[in-house]
């Protein structure tokens, strides 16, 4: 492996690490975190995006939805995103600059708002919303904690509703791949991720929209920065021409050219 695919690495796991420290050094207050909840869920009302209770139910008195939606939920964040970074490493090596940048952007923003901003997700609230994951812990490898495989709830944050970085990380990959897939495809990956995200009782409307948010900002910010960045230096090369390519003089050319 080159010395510059070690680096990709380490400050990719160094992300997950930030991702995963930020979550557990946010308030675990559940209260304040149901209050902030409250407060999402009021503009929600008032903007008429208060479908959570609704599309909660539905999903959760439908066995494969929950299932298929638990199974979503609890797996493709932390591998679709991956191996997007890596295709896109491999074989795209030109876009690969602003697209980590972007992720790294988007993601820092949301741990600043899951540190400064701690939310209860529906599921915490009461009020007859489902935790879809805990009812269908007994088909996969989560539990009652999220995502968080069984045994590892200690290890998570679950007051981290606000933004949704499932959401924002679906909306990066559907940004990476612009014009690689049909469009259709990337719009489907986050439209889905955000009604898992809503179904399951694990983020509001809102949190998705944010999600969306600190993400886009990122995009922003890493494509000025790439704009900015010189071009590569085997473009700016001086080309020397090939002894092979230069023009052949024979000996009489030059005797001819003596003579006149």
């Amino acid at each position: 492996m080159t010395r510059r695919g070690v680096r990709e690495i380490v400050l990719l796991l160094a992300l997950f690490g930030a991702y995963s420290g930020a979550r557990m050094l946010a308030d675990t207050d559940l209260v304040a975190a149901r209050r902030h909840a409250g407060g999402v869920l009021g503009l929600e009302r008032l903007l008429g995006l208060d479908v959570e209770a609704g599309v909660n139910h539905a999903v959760s008195a439908t066995p494969w939805a929950a299932a298929g939606m638990s199974f979503w939920y609890a797996a493709l964040h932390y591998v679709v995103t991956p191996l997007v970074l890596v295709w896109l490493y491999r074989r795209h090596r030109d876009r690969y600059p602003a697209a980590r940048n972007a992720l790294v952007i988007g993601s820092a923003l949301g741990l600043v708002g899951y540190v400064l901003l701690p939310t209860a997700p529906p599921r915490l609230m009461g009020g007859g919303y489902v935790d879809v994951l805990a009812s269908t812990a007994d088909l996969g490898w989560w539990s009652s904690h999220a995502s968080a495989p069984a045994g590892l709830g200690s290890f998570t944050n679950e007051l981290a509703a606000m933004p949704s970085l499932h959401v924002g990380w679906a909306f990066w990959v559907a940004w990476a791949l612009r014009g690689m897939l049909p469009r259709i495809i990337g719009f489907l990956y986050a439209g889905i991720t955000a009604a898992v995200v809503v179904g399951t009782g694990n983020h509001w409307v809102l949190d998705a929209v944010a999600g969306v948010a600190v993400v886009t900002a990122g995009i922003v910010v890493a494509s000025r920065r790439q704009r900015r960045v010189p071009p590569a230096a085997a473009d700016q090369r001086v080309v020397r021409p090939r002894l092979e390519d230069a023009p052949v003089v024979h000996h009489r050319d030059l005797v001819g050219a003596a003579d006149r």
